[in-house]
Formats: structure tokens, C-alpha cells, sequence
């Protein structure tokens, strides 16, 4: 006897021909409802016909292994269904009436009910779990449920966007689907000349991720019409499964033959490959390998793997988008950072070191000319901002500065800063700035004299040879940009004879583990300790000692170390 439901239009012809049928079977119409039942397929799934008959019959009956509701997308009937063609599948689950599973294989066909809604016959029986079968408590060995799946991918988008270091996001990824998904992780890149380096090949050795550098390194190009898994998907074509027997043929580019040598090497016999694509390219390919694992992988883990891949692409773009800047960046402030004059009497040295991120390169800039007047100006300064424009506006004020330097050699420093003030919110695209200006020469007695006027920068630092360091406090001001109109202050000293002046920039100062009178002291205490060095190692000892471990900011340094009096020995 078969049960159908009222809004069948021709319940008598499908109720009769389930009735007739010997296993489990139900009908379901174009909108995937069961409208009719029969008896043994009641009796297998322990419902009745009413609980049956007009439920959707995958949300109410189709499970993973797991017990859990498979989205629609994995449904293995749902393409067939929507095709109109037969299909039959031995391995699935159906939960029963009491909550448990059952094992079925099933087939199904289009039916004419003689009604103008398309009609679907669905036959199942029980089958057999294979003792290498996972049941309901186990899945497949490597496979992910729908909840699994979900959570690789929202940790892949929080580990891989939290970076802009090509480097970290491969490390990040490997640990990411090694030993989750695969025993081995492979990751080729193309670089902005289009040549192919193998970056990573990683395998798990007792749950530790361990590198074979031996199997990494350059690779041949890529071939144009090569229909090889790896080449297809350096290409951006497809993503493909490949085992050993792939690349048995004899190899149609250098690609196949670095493949043939990594299966043999290896020991995978089934491999996933799918294209790492960016926005506007493709930059490479990343294939997981099963060696210890006894599963292939399925065409249901391209999808996944497809998922991993995507967010890599675009973690990838950005991150080599962010190197571009940098470099970018750093050459164009290395270039108009300038050569260090020669003066009787003094040693200069500089020194620059980018910040570890490229959105932080641009601003910081030091500066030291010879004036007409026999002094010689020093600068030291950082245009706000991080990025290109910083670096394009510091060099817009240094011109500025040293063009009103030039041309008012009567003037002190702070009245050079007082005409540039005025000038930068008109002339150029700075929109705030801060500086030390300060002129170096020689009084009527000979002596070492320095006069300088600050504009809202970190004070000078003077150390004696003895190791007296103090900061230089006097001809404080506001910064650049403010519109403000006040007279800046000077202030002047005598410099001793082997004496050391440090211009520095923020960066060697400020962090955000302590104060900036901490990074004061610091640096202080570091320079008085090292007075006794060549300019040349203090200041490089001085870098490296006083510049904060967790510093995010570019640095700019100038150093300068008095002799005698000139024309004294």
C-alpha cells in the first residue's frame, strides 16, 4: 500500500506503481516534497506515511556520517534531480524516525505521472558498512564535515589577512591544511617576471611540519598548451586530482618533469592542485599530497581546496602589493636622502632603517649642506604620514628649507623655519611636519658653536667625549602645519671638543611598551656609554641598542662628532 499526498494530481498511478515496488521508495515532486510513500520504505526509515508526505525529502532524510544536515550544495541527487536523468549512489545516509542512521544505496529516476509537474522516484535499500567504512561516528579519513569546513575557513581569513608579509602567509597557510587536510603542502609562485619558483614543500613528521628545501627552488616556465595538472593550473585554467600515474607518460615540459620527481619522492599517491589566483593574476598553485593516508582525494575537496585558495590569492595581492609600496617607497626616500658634505674639522655619519611595515615607510628624513656663509646646516625631520605621499612631501620641504636657507643667510634658524612655516601649507602637499634645523660653525674664538630652533621634534642630543650626554631642550616650538604665526625661539651652545650631536627621529624613541621619557633615557644612557666609540660604530651600536624591539616606525639618524678648534692640532 502506498501513501501520497492531496496536492499529487494523480495519486492513484504513483501510489500503485510504489505499491508494486519490493524495496523503499517515495516519490518527490519538482519542489524536492515527498508526495507519496510506500510501505517499506515506512518500515525502513521507521515513519509513517503522514511524517513523510509533503516534507522536503533532503532536509528531512539526507545526512553525512556524521548524523549532520548535508547542505544542498553537497546533495549528491540535487544535480541529477535538476537534469532529469537517472542516478544511483551506494554510499549515503538517511536518519531515521528515532534519530539514528541508516546506511542505504539508492537510485533514482524521472517518473510520468501524466501531470504537467515533473516527478522524481526515489528507490533505496539497506546496505552493508565495510569495516573500513567510517560510520556514523567517524568520517572519512581527511574529509572535513560542512561545521569543519566553515571553521578552516574563517581561521584561513583571520590568520592570512592579519599579515602583509608574503613569507608569514605561506607559513601560515602550510600550518593551516598540514596535517589537517593533506600529509604533504606544495606551494609554486610566479613571480612579476613570470618565472616559476617552487616556494615550499612541507611534510608532516610526527605532527611537526617539516621543510624539504632539497625538492624547493626554481622551476622551468610555464608551458602554454601543456594539459598537465600543475601547468593548467599555473595557467589559472582549472583545478585538478593527480597521482604518479599522471606524469608516467613521458613529460611535455620541464613542469612535468619536477613533477614526475616530486611523486617519486614524495611517495604521494594522490594529489589536489588548484591555481592561486590574485585579482588581476595568477600568481601560482598550491597542491596538497596524501602519502601516509590511505584516502584519495574526492572532487567534493576541490571545492575546499578552491575556498583555501581564493583567500591566499588575495592574501598574496595584498601582501606583495604592500612589498611593492615599500620598495618603491624606500628607493624613492634613499635616492633624495642625501650625501653627507666633507668639512674640516667634523665626521659625519647618517644612517636610515625602514619600518618593518611597508604602510609605515616615507616619512622620516635627515639633511646636511654646507651654507655660504661657511656654517654648515643640519636637518632632521618626519613629514606625518607613512606611505609614498610622506615620502614625495618630505622631499618637497627639504627643497623648501634649504632653498630659504640658502637665501637667508642672515637670518637664524628659527627665522628659516618661521618663512618655511608660512610656505609649506601653500606650496607644498605637507600637512603637518616637525624639525630641527640647526647651523654649525665656528665663534671669534674658534670654538665649535651650534645655534638651532626645534618645531616640535624629539630634542637633540649631545654627548661629550667623557660621556656627559644631555638633551638640547632650549628653542622648543611648534610643529609645521599649524597656520600659527608666532616667532620660533633659537637656541645655541658651545660644542666641546670631541663632543657628538645625535639628530633622531621618533622611531628610535617611541614604542608602545613604554613612555617616550623612557625611549629618552634609554637612549641617553646608551649613548653616554658609547662616547668613546668611532661616529661610525656609535652610531651604529647606538641603532641597535636603543631602538625599541617592538618598534613599527622608520628611523632617520645623523650623527656628528667635533675635532679640535679649527686650524688647531
Amino acid at each position: 500500500m502506498a501513501t501520497t499526498g492531496p496536492g499529487d494530481e494523480n495519486p492513484g498511478m504513483i501510489g500503485d506503481t510504489l505499491t508494486a515496488i519490493g524495496t523503499g521508495a517515495y516519490a518527490v515532486n519538482e519542489r524536492g516534497a515527498i508526495v507519496a510513500v510506500n510501505a517499506v520504505a515506512e518500515r525502513l526509515l521507521g515513519r509513517t506515511a503522514a511524517g513523510l508526505v509533503g516534507a522536503d525529502a533532503h532536509d528531512l532524510l539526507h545526512r553525512n556520517a556524521h548524523g549532520e544536515t548535508l547542505p544542498t550544495s553537497r546533495c549528491s541527487m540535487r544535480p541529477a534531480f535538476l537534469a532529469g536523468r537517472p542516478a544511483q549512489d551506494h554510499g549515503e545516509w538517511f536518519e531515521k524516525g528515532d534519530g539514528t542512521l541508516l546506511p542505504v544505496a539508492w537510485s533514482i529516476t524521472p517518473y510520468d505521472a501524466g501531470s504537467d509537474d515533473t516527478c522524481v522516484l526515489v528507490l533505496f535499500h539497506p546496505r552493508e558498512v565495510p569495516a573500513e567504512e567510517p560510520g556514523p561516528a567517524a568520517a572519512r579519513e581527511g574529509t572535513l564535515d560542512e561545521l569543519e569546513r566553515l571553521a578552516l575557513l574563517a581561521e584561513m581569513t583571520t590568520q592570512l589577512t592579519s599579515t602583509l608579509s608574503v613569507d608569514e602567509a605561506l607559513r601560515r597557510l602550510v600550518s593551516l591544511v598540514l596535517p589537517r587536510l593533506a600529509d604533504w603542502a606544495v606551494i609554486d609562485l610566479i613571480s612579476e617576471r613570470d618565472e616559476v619558483w617552487r616556494t615550499k614543500v612541507v611534510h608532516v613528521e610526527d605532527g611537526v611540519p617539516v621543510s624539504r628545501r632539497d625538492l624547493e627552488g626554481p622551476m622551468a616556465p610555464v608551458p602554454a598548451e601543456s594539459p598537465m595538472p600543475l601547468s593548467r593550473a599555473l595557467r589559472g585554467v582549472s583545478s585538478t586530482i593527480a597521482g604518479p600515474e599522471t606524469y608516467e607518460r613521458s613529460p611535455d615540459s620541464g613542469i612535468a618533469v619536477e613533477q614526475r620527481k616530486l611523486f617519486e619522492a614524495t611517495g604521494m599517491h594522490s594529489a589536489a592542485i588548484a591555481p592561486i589566483r590574485g585579482l588581476r593574476e595568477v600568481l601560482g598553485a598550491l597542491t596538497l599530497g596524501r602519502s601516509e593516508r590511505a584516502d584519495a582525494f574526492s572532487p567534493a575537496d576541490l571545492t575546499l581546496l578552491e575556498d583555501i585558495t581564493r583567500r591566499a590569492g588575495l592574501t598574496l595581492d595584498n601582501a606583495r602589493l604592500y612589498q611593492r609600496q615599500r620598495k618603491v617607497a624606500e628607493t624613492m626616500q634613499r635616492y633624495l636622502l642625501p650625501q653627507l658634505p666633507r668639512v674640516p674639522g667634523l665626521e659625519m655619519t647618517s644612517r636610515y632603517l625602514p619600518a618593518p611595515d611597508a604602510s609605515h615607510v616615507g616619512g622620516d628624513w635627515y639633511d646636511a649642506f654646507s651654507l655660504g656663509d661657511g656654517n654648515t646646516a643640519l636637518v632632521i625631520g618626519d613629514v606625518s604620514g607613512h606611505d609614498l605621499d610622506a615620502a614625495a612631501g618630505m622631499a618637497q620641504l627639504r627643497n623648501v628649507l634649504r632653498s630659504y636657507a640658502w637665501s637667508s643667510l642672515d637670518e637664524p634658524p628659527g627665522g628659516v623655519v618661521e618663512r618655511v612655516d608660512r610656505a609649506v601649507l601653500r606650496i607644498t602637499d605637507v600637512t603637518m611636519a616637525t624639525l630641527v634645523l640647526a647651523f654649525l660653525g665656528t665663534d671669534e674664538e674658534g670654538r665649535w658653536t651650534l645655534r638651532w630652533t626645534n618645531a616640535g621634534h624629539p630634542p637633540p642630543l649631545l654627548v661629550t667625549r667623557e660621556g656627559v650626554a644631555g638633551y638640547l631642550t632650549d628653542g622648543g616650538g611648534m610643529l609645521l602645519g599649524t597656520a600659527t604665526d608666532r616667532p620660533r625661539a633659537d637656541g645655541s651652545t658651545v660644542l666641546p671638543p670631541g663632543s657628538t650631536l645625535v639628530l633622531y627621529t621618533d622611531g628610535l624613541i617611541e614604542a608602545p611598551s613604554h613612555s617616550i621619557d623612557e625611549g629618552l633615557e634609554r637612549l641617553r644612557r646608551h649613548a653616554a656609554a658609547l662616547a668613546h666609540r668611532p661616529v661610525g660604530e656609535f652610531t651604529d651600536e647606538l641603532l641597535h641598542r636603543a631602538r625599541p624591539a617592538d618598534n613599527d616606525d622608520d628611523v632617520a639618524l645623523l650623527a656628528v662628532r667635533v675635532g679640535p678648534r679649527p686650524g688647531r692640532v
